[in-house]
């Protein structure tokens, strides 16, 4: 398994490929999820080297099927996985793994090990960061350029959904991340209801 050279492929082609218009999902955001995963995973006690590099593996592609598709990226994703990781070595088995992981950050998500509970809470750790402001503006960028959210009332609605039935998975990221997500769901919910309706009343949430 040649885990550096298909880790500097991916990075590559990310670099080149990727939309200018992904201001969320764009390398940045696939370097600093491999970066949370292993971090998490060294809180999380996995020492096992395969595991560690499978993982490190699942996080630089878990976001590569954007280079050929917005809806339903994870699955493309695993395609260019299948295709391209048996060039570097990669076992079946490991692939499969890896496949794994990168469907369970679709969401809702549905993580089934150890590996994948890491993975998805490394893709939406920014949730509960101080950070938050500024890569949930990016999100929304991104969003509005595809036409497929209206206004920003429209954008707080959606967020709201998402951080009600969100859930963090690992016992690191839910003492690290949940309480601060919390409060955040709390005041874009005040928000909502603060909301003026055209014709000056509030909107009830």
């Amino acid at each position: 398994m040649h885990a550096q050279a298909a880790e500097a492929y991916i990075v590559q082609e990310l670099r080149r490929g990727l939309s200018p218009t992904l201001y969320y999902h764009g390398l940045h955001h696939t370097l600093d999820v491999t970066a949370v995963a292993m971090e998490l995973a060294a809180a999380e006690g996995v020492t096992d080297a395969e595991a560690l590099c499978l993982l490190r593996t699942a996080a630089l592609y878990h976001d590569a099927g954007f280079l050929r598709t917005y809806q339903g990226h994870e699955a493309e994703g695993c395609e260019l996985v299948r295709v391209t990781l048996p060039d570097f070595g990669y076992s079946p088995d490991q692939i499969e793994q890896i496949c794994v992981m990168i469907m369970a950050t679709q969401y809702p998500q549905e993580p089934r090990s150890q590996l994948a509970e890491i993975l998805c809470d490394a893709d939406l750790d920014y949730l509960g960061r101080p950070d938050f402001e500024p890569i949930s503006t990016s999100l929304f960028k991104e969003l509005t350029a595809r036409e497929l959210i209206a206004d920003e009332y429209e954008w707080y609605q959606l967020q709201a959904n998402f951080l009600t039935h969100h859930r963090y998975w690992t016992p690191t990221t839910v003492a690290r991340r949940a309480a601060s997500k919390q409060a955040r769901l709390d005041r874009i919910l005040a928000l909502l209801a603060a909301w003026p309706n055209p014709d000056g009343n509030f909107q009830n949430v």
